[in-house]
């Protein structure tokens, strides 16, 4: 399709200037539960009530469980240093 490498091309770019890891910052753990029912109701508010206006700055970390540790879901923000600009 024309254009298609053009804009793949923007998109990658855009994607490299506003990934977090741009902007000096830490992941700051916000909820952590074992169920991922409870998982998906923390998550929906926060996107719905606009608190985290970028996806990007969102991370699940899911521990893998095993017969004595349960799965467990971890949600970070990624919050820019008062520095950082």
């Amino acid at each position: 399709m024309p254009g298609q490498r053009r804009r793949r091309q923007r998109q990658q770019r855009h994607e490299e200037r506003h990934r977090p890891e741009a902007v000096p910052g830490r992941w700051e753990p916000l909820y952590e539960t074992q169920e991922q029912a409870e998982l998906r109701e923390f998550l929906r508010p926060l996107r719905d009530e606009g608190r985290v206006t970028d996806p990007a700055h969102i991370r699940i970390d899911t521990f893998c469980g095993r017969l004595t540790h349960p799965t467990a879901y971890r949600v970070s923000v990624y919050v820019p240093n008062a520095s950082g600009t």
